[in-house]
């Protein structure tokens, strides 16, 4: 079936910049989808029919400005990111798709709360935008970079997958100080000593992230998403 991927949208300026990165991994993935989580349940029916009515129409224009195939799920849960994690397991997701921080610079990278949430254990890779990636419409991946971390090959072996499947060349990222502006999309792999399965971004990787002016996927600790499948 292919690599699923999950895009977190709340209609937000932000979250629009995480369609516009889905649109770029519509071509090498399988399928997509547009979660929104809900909060609380409404205890008045009515009341309840009407905001899970608006959360569905709230998704379809999510999806009318994707521009491309997606399913839509509305969930409930107090926490986004715990509602988010349910839906992972229930599809059996391999990227959880975010925006930047409120508030990030336009071309930076930054994490959101519920983007952070799941890099410190989370159990699935997490890709986050930059700023202002949805008023650059089109962007293809014509270069992907990856950082490696010793005993973990999965970095290296998703950034292959998703450069063959781009048509794209593929560059290791051995400077962890400085962001190559030329690459766009980077992929990393969590922090060593991390346990297999599990997401956790190193120091470095980190501020490399945030150095970074394209996307960044940072992979479960040995598992690497194929883009090929």
């Amino acid at each position: 079936m292919g690599t699923k991927a999950i895009i977190s949208y709340d209609g937000t300026e932000t979250d629009r910049d995480a369609l516009a990165l889905g649109l770029m991994l519509a071509p090498v993935v399988g399928s997509l989808s547009l979660a929104y989580v809900r909060h609380a349940e409404q205890s008045d029916p009515g009341h309840e029919e009407l905001e899970q009515e608006e959360a569905e129409q709230l998704l379809e224009k999510g999806v009318a400005l994707l521009g491309c195939d997606a399913k839509s799920h509305v969930i409930t849960d107090a926490s986004t990111a715990n509602g988010l994690l349910a839906l992972v397991q229930q599809e059996h997701a391999n990227v959880i798709v975010f925006g930047s921080e409120y508030h990030t610079a336009p071309g930076h990278v930054k994490p959101g709360i519920s983007a952070q949430k799941m890099l410190v254990g989370g159990p699935t890779a997490v890709a986050i935008a930059p700023a202002g990636l949805y008023n650059n419409p089109g962007k293809l991946i014509a270069k992907v970079g990856y950082t490696a971390e010793i005993g973990d090959e999965s970095s290296r072996e998703t950034a292959q997958s998703l450069a063959e499947s781009a048509g794209a060349e593929l560059v290791a990222v051995t400077d962890r100080t400085s962001a190559d502006p030329s690459i766009d999309f980077l992929v990393v792999g969590s922090k060593p000593f991390t346990s297999p399965g599990k997401t956790v971004i190193g120091a470095a990787d980190k501020y490399l992230l945030e150095l970074s002016t394209c996307p960044v996927l940072v992979l479960p600790r040995e598992v690497a998403v194929d883009f090929t499948a």
